[in-house]
């Protein structure tokens, strides 16, 4: 296989193209299965114009010079190579830590772990990343009733959750004074810094399905992953 690159994008002026950084070499980091990668080469997402609505859904992608023939496949990461559960449990953890800190004085280790657990359960009701802040934040008032500011909270189990999601989330953000935009912003700057400055470790939170990276490795045909965890 000619190689893998993991590439992000977020909205910004001008041109939308922003590397994440290469995958690193196959084999074991914390338990889970990393990625290959050869030759790496170049590979660009289409420019989106800065102003207006990003609509989500599949963009238009080119390569930065002409197949040489065989097979190319451009892998969605999320869902697709690995499960991204945990690292965006964990991202929604650091920035509800940065949005409300007086309320996650009283949350230890193990409590960050009991969250991490409810999320997987809770993932199907996810459709934009800043709701992972208002689930964290809610687990968090279910268990501790001196830092409980919704009315929803007391009592509520996980099955709860899930089935009435869609009426709770905006309770909630009426409840906390929150808007949709100023999360969106915080959960993707907390990620951005995250992989920046700790990019094994936001790797090593995402949990590659059993055989992606070996089928990777011995493909003959050229791969690239992409990723637009941002655009929303």
């Amino acid at each position: 296989m000619a190689g893998v690159r993991l590439v992000g994008v977020r909205p910004s002026p001008g041109r939308l193209e922003r590397w994440v950084g290469s995958l690193p070499d196959a084999g074991s980091r914390g338990g889970r299965p990393t990625l290959p990668i050869r030759g790496v080469r170049s590979y660009f997402i289409r420019s989106i114009p800065p102003l207006g609505r990003v609509e989500r859904g599949v963009r238009k992608a080119r390569t930065s010079r002409p197949a040489m023939g065989g097979d190319l496949y451009a892998l969605d990461f999320d869902g697709v190579l690995c499960d991204s559960c945990g690292e965006s449990s964990l991202s929604a953890i650091k920035a509800a830590k940065v949005r409300w800190p007086s309320l996650f004085e009283q949350v230890d280790a193990a409590m960050e772990e009991w969250i991490v657990e409810q999320m997987y359960t809770l993932r199907p009701v996810v459709e934009t990343g800043y709701e992972n802040l208002l689930l964290v934040r809610l687990l968090v008032e279910i268990q501790i009733h001196s830092v409980r500011k919704s009315s929803v909270a007391d009592g509520l189990s996980i099955q709860e959750i899930l089935e009435n999601w869609s009426k709770l989330k905006p309770t909630l953000m009426d409840e906390w004074q929150e808007d949709r935009e100023s999360l969106v912003d915080l959960f993707g700057r907390v990620r951005d810094d995250w992989i920046e400055n700790d990019f094994s470790g936001w790797i090593g939170a995402n949990r590659f399905y059993p055989g992606t990276a070996d089928a990777l490795k011995l493909s003959s045909s050229e791969a690239y992953i992409v990723t637009t965890k941002q655009i929303c």
